[in-house]
């Protein structure tokens, strides 16, 4: 497996509207192109409480490169993001990392 991590820097303010996001519309889309999330995270304590945190797990690159592309391409996405973001843009920048387990990871 791979996962993936990433981080939404949200704009000030803007973390609850990506969250209802998420749970009301990018989940949904996600298991419709057979996106495996394995967790969100919120910042309790850190540099910023204005960001989400959280990880996928791929099978491949192919993999990945095959859903994510699908997904970000899906004129439902594309409609819905528009949407979300009529009162502003939500996300101010995204990090993001593809991990590998090392042997002894409890997460494989």
């Amino acid at each position: 497996m791979i996962y993936e991590t990433r981080i939404y820097r949200c704009l000030p303010g803007r973390l609850p509207a990506l969250l209802k996001r998420f749970d009301t519309i990018t989940l949904k889309l996600w298991e419709k192109h057979g996106i495996k999330q394995v967790g969100f995270f919120t910042t309790l304590v850190g540099e910023s409480n204005q960001e989400l945190t959280y990880l996928l797990a791929w099978e491949s690159l192919a993999d990945r490169e095959k859903k994510w592309t699908a997904f970000q391409s899906d004129p439902e996405w594309i409609s819905a993001r528009a949407k979300t973001e009529e009162d502003g843009q939500i996300v101010g920048n995204i990090v993001n990392q593809l991990l590998v387990p090392t042997s002894f990871s409890a997460l494989k």
